[in-house]
């Protein structure tokens, strides 16, 4: 079931008439979040996928949980950066103060995305040292995860475009091939399901990632 939460985002109308403003947030997963519609990407980090295990432990879902436990409840403050290639938003988000993408590392809860930034590699290095989290063991990064699952997607996926464009009761949402919900879910052509060659396609549809919280 999608549990999401409240928020409290604090916001200026004018520089002299300040309001505390609730805004709705929801968990995508470990890395990513949505604020009052808008999904922020957590800048130099890559955590999990929701359906990733490690060994037997659902890293991947402690991931996503420990987000929530982060921010639930607390003021989310995201500060953009840029746009990446799906349509989100990357930014450095701070939930009371507290650097979410930091956090989530230190935690050993997310690898420091080095490919593209290295602001966390220092409390990559002392999560590591600590054996926290994803240093407990010799774990596939998320990054090969994705790739992994996206060469062994439904073989009924028109080739290049294994992501599954579903329709249900909670409305037009997508499946990449890393989801858990992935396999079980089936495409019908005729209710206007389809497939999706990328996320960012998915999106330009209309359709969403899953809210895991």
């Amino acid at each position: 079931m999608t549990k999401f939460f409240t928020a409290a985002i604090v916001a200026a109308l004018t520089s002299t008439s300040p309001l505390l403003a609730l805004a709705q947030t929801r968990i995508l997963d470990g890395d990513t979040l949505e604020v009052d519609g808008t999904v922020y990407r957590l800048n130099g980090i890559d955590a999990p996928e929701h359906g990733q295990k490690c060994g037997k432990w659902s890293c991947g879902k402690e991931a996503t949980d420990t987000l929530v436990n982060l921010a639930e409840g607390r003021a989310v403050e995201c500060d953009a950066i840029t746009k990446d290639g799906y349509g989100r938003t990357i930014a450095t988000c701070h939930a009371n103060g507290i650097d979410l993408g930091a956090e989530m590392v230190s935690q050993g809860m997310a690898w420091a995305f080095v490919r593209f930034t290295d602001v966390y590699v220092s409390q990559e290095s002392e999560a590591r040292s600590a054996r926290r989290g994803i240093w407990s063991g010799n774990y596939q990064t998320p990054w090969e995860f994705r790739d992994e699952q996206w060469k062994n997607g439904d073989p009924l996926a028109p080739e290049g475009c294994p992501i599954k464009g579903n329709i249900s009761e909670n409305g037009r949402i997508y499946h990449a091939p890393w989801s858990p919900w992935y396999r079980r879910t089936k495409i019908n052509t005729a209710k206007g399901e389809r497939w999706f060659c990328s996320e960012a396609e998915a999106k330009e549809a209309g359709w969403r990632q899953p809210y895991w919280h």
